[in-house]
């Protein structure tokens, strides 16, 4: 029975992730500007968090007891604002806002506008330390919220990443789990080419993390990889999640120009043709 039910979460997750991918070429394409390919890679990390994992409740987005998100590949926004639509913290039309002036939606995330976020990101190496900040805080006071950050690689080559992990290890955080999302490509080419950060798990284990690799795309292998952290009692977790820059569609896969480009609107209907939609919401 117990396998059934994994089967039909996974299955649910899947097609949340394909509504997610389609909303993110209709935001940026509305928006005529953005970062799809970074969103794109994030997909299946985000919703195996906001939809079953984490500790949350859109009614109620305030609990002090909650658990927190820190997106800290900030650019991933539409990613991000998907999500937060589809899981019932803000109006899905209200997508179609991206990125205009007075909109909630703005390219980076602010925690100030917008419920469901926890910490206003963007500025790279920024965010994972504010997610170690959340999580001391709330080991000190004794609550249960778990603390989850996103981190982009290319924020791996910067400096305040890795003495904020080193803290992380220091005080023992194991409510800590950090998901590195290793699609390999920056805005200009590849991590390895402007700076080398492999062999990075090796690097997450000497920094005293328990680190589980994974295919960030294979939902199982996320959720078993949160559960794993979930029941790690001595030190905080790192999850590398191997992802593909642009997943889900063909012409954006592996393609650093897709980083921070919009589609046209010929280029966004190709995309939403191959996740099975069109480029107009159906009525909810």
């Amino acid at each position: 029975m117990g396998e059934e039910i994994q089967a039909e979460l996974v299955a649910s997750l899947e097609s949340t992730a394909r509504e997610i991918r389609a909303e993110i070429v209709r935001m940026t394409f509305a928006a005529g500007s953005g970062h799809p390919g970074s969103s794109l890679s994030a997909v299946e990390i985000l919703v195996a968090l906001l939809f079953h994992e984490m500790k949350i409740d859109p009614a109620r987005p305030d609990l002090p007891d909650r658990d927190r998100l820190v997106l800290s590949k900030g650019h991933a926004a539409p990613a991000l604002y998907a999500a937060l639509a589809l899981r019932g913290f803000l109006p899905r039309e209200e997508l179609r806002t991206l990125r205009q002036l007075d909109s909630r939606l703005q390219g980076l995330v602010d925690r100030t506008t917008l419920p469901g976020v926890d910490a206003s990101t963007g500025g790279l190496g920024q965010g994972i330390g504010v997610a170690v900040g959340m999580a001391l805080d709330s080991q000190l006071a004794r609550r249960p919220s778990r603390v989850y950050s996103i981190v982009g690689d290319g924020e791996c080559q910067v400096g305040s990443t890795w003495e904020a992990l080193m803290a992380g290890a220091q005080y023992r955080l194991a409510n800590l789990a950090v998901v590195v999302d290793r699609n390999g490509l920056g805005t200009g080419g590849p991590t390895e080419a402007s700076m080398g950060i492999e062999p990075i798990a090796d690097k997450l284990r000497a920094f005293r993390y328990h680190t589980v690799e994974v295919d960030g795309h294979d939902v199982r292998q996320i959720l078993r990889a949160l559960r794993e952290a979930r029941v790690t009692v001595d030190a905080p977790t790192a999850i590398v999640a191997r992802t593909i820059k642009g997943r889900g569609v063909s012409f954006m896969e592996g393609n650093p120009s897709w980083h921070g480009q919009a589609p046209t609107r010929a280029e966004a209907e190709r995309a939403l043709a191959e996740l099975g939609t069109s480029l107009e919401v159906s009525p909810q």
